[in-house]
C-alpha cells in the first residue's frame, strides 16, 4: 500500500529527496519547479513514511498528506464566459491541487441558460476520461435544477457546486452538492468561501476513497503508478514532452500526452510485471488533443 504525499520546498539538494523516494521503492508522481520553489506530488510505501518526513525536515521542506494525488478531475463550467467561469471554478481548481489533484478545465459549448443549456456527447466522453467532475453551477436555486440534464447520466461521479442550500436528493445524476460556491466576482478567500470549498475537499475524498474500495474488489491486474513509470522508462518519445505531466495517473489508468496515431502502439508494447500493456488495458484515443488514454482492465476480465 502507498501513501500519497507533497513535498514543498527548495530546489537545492532536492535530488536527495527523489533519489530516497527510489530507494524506498515509491515514486515521483509530479515534479512542479517555479523559479526557486519545487512542489513533488509522491507515492511511497505506508512504513516509510516516516523516513520521507525525516528527509524533508532536513532539507527545510514540508510533507502533507495528498489523499486526491493519482487522480484526474474535471471542473466544468457552463461556459467560458465571464459570468460563469471565474472566479469560483478556478479557485475550485486551485484548492483541489492543493490536496494532490490533477484536474482540468472544461468549459461547453453550450451550457449557458437554464432553458437552452446542453451538453454534446464529446463533452459527454471528454469529461467520463477522468476520475471525477465538479460542476461549478451558479447562484439560483432553479437554475441548478432545471440543469441537471447536464450530468445525469454522466458515468463517472459527479460533485455539483452552487450558492443556495439544496438537498442532493433534488439534483438527479449527483453524488455530492455542496452549497456556498455560487457565482462570486472576487477570489474566494473570505472564512465561509474557504469552508465552503474544504466541504468540497471533503465530499471529493470520500467519494474517491469509495471509488478505490469498489476497485479493490475486483483490482486492476497492475498499478496504475506503476504503469505510469514504466512508460516513462520504456516510452524514449516522453522525454520530448514539456508538460509538467507528460503522463498523468489516474485511478484506473493514465493519460499519455503523445499523439494516439502515432504512438498507441509504442505504448501498448510496454511491459509492466511482465504483462503486456496492450493485453492488460483499452488503450484508445482521447478527446483531448488526441492524447493517448490507457484504461487498465480489471482482473476478472482479463484471460
Amino acid at each position: 500500500m502507498y501513501e500519497t504525499l507533497t513535498y514543498t520546498g527548495g530546489i537545492h539538494k532536492h535530488e536527495e529527496m527523489v533519489e530516497l523516494i527510489e530507494d524506498l521503492g515509491g515514486f515521483v508522481l509530479q515534479e512542479t519547479v517555479s523559479q526557486m520553489d519545487l512542489v513533488l506530488t509522491l507515492a511511497v510505501p505506508i512504513e516509510d513514511v516516516g523516513k520521507v518526513e525525516e528527509k524533508a525536515k532536513e532539507l527545510l521542506g514540508k510533507i502533507k498528506v495528498a489523499p486526491m494525488a493519482g487522480t484526474e478531475i474535471a471542473i466544468v463550467s457552463p461556459t467560458l464566459a465571464r459570468q460563469h467561469l471565474p472566479h469560483s471554478a478556478c479557485d475550485i481548481s486551485e484548492y483541489l491541487r492543493r490536496y494532490g489533484a490533477k484536474d482540468n478545465m472544461i468549459g461547453l459549448q453550450r451550457g449557458a441558460g437554464k432553458g437552452i443549456s446542453r451538453i454534446s456527447e464529446d463533452e459527454k466522453r471528454l469529461i467520463e476520461e477522468h476520475d471525477l467532475a465538479v460542476f461549478a453551477l451558479g447562484s439560483f436555486r432553479e437554475c441548478i435544477l432545471n440543469k441537471t440534464h447536464l450530468f445525469d447520466d454522466i458515468e463517472i461521479p459527479v460533485v455539483v457546486t452552487g450558492a443556495p442550500e439544496i438537498d442532493v436528493k433534488d439534483i438527479p445524476g449527483a453524488d455530492a452538492y455542496i452549497n456556498g460556491l455560487g457565482r462570486i466576482p472576487r477570489r474566494l478567500k473570505r472564512g465561509e468561501n474557504i469552508r465552503a470549498l474544504r466541504n468540497l475537499v471533503d465530499a471529493v475524498e470520500g467519494i474517491l476513497d469509495q471509488k478505490r474500495l469498489d476497485m479493490a474488489d475486483d483490482p486492476p491486474i497492475v498499478s496504475s503508478i506503476l504503469v505510469k513509470t514504466e512508460i516513462e522508462y520504456q516510452v524514449p518519445a516522453i522525454k520530448q514532452v514539456y508538460s509538467p505531466a507528460p503522463v498523468v495517473s489516474q485511478l484506473d489508468g493514465v493519460r499519455v500526452k503523445l499523439n494516439y496515431d502515432k504512438y498507441h502502439n509504442q505504448v501498448g508494447e510496454v511491459v509492466v510485471n511482465d504483462y503486456r500493456l496492450a493485453d492488460v488495458s483499452e488503450i484508445r484515443k482521447s478527446m483531448m488533443y488526441d492524447y493517448t488514454l490507457v484504461k487498465l482492465l480489471p482482473e476478472t476480465s482479463i484471460i
